[in-house]
């Protein structure tokens, strides 16, 4: 019987190369299913083309009769708006004798002679609230009376009157921008282009004036004297 010759052992040097082979085979299988995983390739052979996306803001379909679609509300308060209009301003009501105080002025309590008093109107809005009052030249009125007796109206040789509406707020005081001169003359409608009027007594005579604007009359009058 014949022996077998006993098998040479692999060099150590063999058997690092085997585990290199083995190492960078693990390698390749590990980025190729990665790469797969990443990749995807049979989903684009699968699937079309998605639709891209809308602005959040386009209209997605054709708007009726043509007409431009309007843009999206920016926030949910524009929305609101949009949709709850709010009611349309209005202006406020008519002053009442109630709301507002009338008051005669002078410029002086007393007068020299050659002095003329110079007349105004104020007028304050007691109430907690806005209203509207017609201050024009066509409202006003002022009358002088010395006694019982009537010497002066503007009312009787005005010329040219015209409205103003205005706004007087809560609390609001205004008053006469341009006084009105009194020549202590006694007027009448009869005497507008006369140069001879009869003129009012000095020496201390008591004269009172008396306003009216819009309809509303000042509650007291404003006494004034004459030298």
């Amino acid at each position: 019987m014949s022996s077998q010759p006993p098998r040479r052992r692999p060099s150590p040097g063999v058997y690092r190369r085997r585990r290199l082979v083995v190492l960078l085979v693990l390698i390749a299988i590990i980025a190729a299913i990665v790469w797969l995983f990443v990749a995807q390739p049979w989903s684009s052979a699968a699937q079309p083309d998605a639709a891209p996306t809308l602005p959040r803001t386009a209209s997605a379909s054709p708007s009726p009769s043509g007409a431009t679609p309007a843009p999206a509300a920016s926030s949910a308060a524009e929305a609101a708006a949009t949709s709850y209009p709010g009611p349309l301003e209005t202006a406020p009501p008519t002053c009442t004798r109630g709301e507002v105080t009338v008051e005669a002025l002078t410029d002086q309590d007393e007068y020299d002679s050659g002095q003329n008093p110079q007349l105004s109107i104020r007028l304050t809005n007691t109430s907690d609230a806005s209203c509207t009052m017609n201050v024009g030249t066509t409202t006003q009125s002022f009358t002088i009376t010395s006694g019982s007796d009537t010497w002066w109206r503007s009312t009787d040789c005005q010329t040219e009157p015209s409205d103003m509406i205005v706004t007087l707020e809560a609390g609001q005081t205004v008053a006469s921008s341009t006084p009105l001169t009194w020549d202590r003359t006694r007027s009448s409608v009869s005497t507008c282009d006369s140069q001879s009027r009869s003129t009012a007594g000095a020496g201390g005579a008591s004269y009172h004036l008396a306003v009216e604007i819009g309809g509303i009359a000042s509650s007291q009058t404003k006494q004034f004297f004459l030298y």
